[in-house]
């Protein structure tokens, strides 16, 4: 069976760790609480600028939809952009994990002439 990845292409690593950090934290997920989380579940440790690009990007790819949440409490506090993954990005982590499932099966035993 062959899988399409669409004119937006494959999920990179980086789009699928954000991804996979905006589907562990729910509707709530903002950039900063997505680099933690990715820290604190996959050890590793990404810049802010990366997380901002990535989510970005998979907005526009239609892969995450964002809206401005409630402005922190503090006098002056700015609102923070939540993201939600989309069905179309469920389907591009499926489509990816599944590729590379596919990948590491063991190759079928040749035999032997």
């Amino acid at each position: 069976m062959m899988s399409s990845f669409s004119e937006k292409g494959l999920l990179g690593e980086l789009e699928q760790l954000v991804l996979l950090a905006v589907v562990r934290l729910g509707a709530g997920a903002y950039a900063v609480s997505v680099r933690d989380t990715i820290h604190d579940v996959a050890g590793i440790d990404l810049g802010r600028s990366s997380v901002y690009v990535t989510l970005d990007r998979l907005e526009r790819k239609g892969y995450v939809d964002s809206r401005l949440g409630d402005p922190t409490p503090e006098r002056g506090g700015k609102a923070k952009r939540c993201f939600a993954i989309t069905p179309a990005g469920r389907r591009a982590l499926g489509a990816a994990a599944e590729a590379v499932d596919r990948l590491r099966r063991p190759l079928p035993a040749r035999s032997r002439s």
